[in-house]
């Protein structure tokens, strides 16, 4: 009998470690192929493993738990875990996916253990509407992020609002910032910098570039199999990782 599989994506060390303790009691069959502390990570995990099943905060920095089960969709059945007892609602009632409250119980995870047992072998179902509607609950009202970006090219310092933004490329110490006829340079590291942006405007793609989805002219294939996109007024191409590849499916 194959062993079922499991991801725990949880940015809160003591939560994760008491998920994956009593998931531990309840299901010692279960293997745990990773324990994520952030989105990214969750998505790579993802690509990596293969997993059955992926244990989901919503709010991690980074890539939410929301883009993580749109990767999901269709590839691994999803819990959340939430501190959010509407968000939470919404997902259950729904039947797609299961949550967890936040402080977890071991009864209400004894339940979700074995409505997963009797998943395992299903096809995971596609999430797609769900996520949006659960998307524009989270997404109401001012995120607070960033509006100007100050970067320098050589000793000129230069401000741009956040709107005229087309891409953020990490290259060596630096974050490259274009717009359609200018870029500069700014300190901040990518992996901070995608916590500050809405995740409806600007898609990460790869660990070293985000890009602002709608100035991507098109998505294509490379020499070497990989996939690439192109971005609008610019000769620019990005590169797209495996693990964002669930961005492009065909809706």
């Amino acid at each position: 009998m194959t062993v079922p599989r499991a991801i725990v994506a949880e940015d809160e060390a003591p939560q994760r470690r008491a998920l994956c303790k009593l998931l531990e009691e309840l299901w010692p069959e279960l293997e745990i192929v990773a324990k994520c502390t952030d989105g990214l990570g969750a998505l790579e995990a993802l690509t990596a493993e293969r997993p059955d099943i992926a244990f989901v905060d919503i709010r991690m920095p980074g890539l939410s738990g929301l883009e993580v089960a749109r990767a999901a969709s269709e590839q691994a059945h999803v819990v959340f875990t939430t501190a959010y007892d509407e968000y939470a609602v919404t997902a259950f009632e729904a039947g797609a996916i299961d949550y967890l409250l936040k402080p977890i119980r071991r009864d209400r995870l004894a339940r979700t253990v074995e409505r997963l047992k009797e998943r395992i072998g299903v096809q995971p179902p596609r999430l797609e509407r769900l996520l949006e509607a659960l998307q524009a609950r989270i997404g109401g009202g001012d995120k607070g992020g960033i509006r100007w970006i100050t970067g320098s090219v050589g000793s000129v310092t230069k401000i741009f609002g956040i709107d005229e933004v087309l891409f953020f490329q990490a290259q060596d110490k630096y974050v490259r910032v274009a717009t359609a006829e200018d870029e500069v340079h700014i300190r901040t590291p990518l992996r901070e910098l995608v916590t500050t942006l809405d995740p409806q405007v600007f898609w990460q793609v790869h660990r070293s570039a985000i890009v602002r989805a709608g100035a991507i002219q098109r998505i294509e294939t490379n020499e070497d199999g990989k996939l690439q996109l192109r971005v609008k007024g610019r000769a620019d191409v990005l590169p797209v990782s495996q693990a964002f590849q669930f961005r492009f499916r065909p809706m």
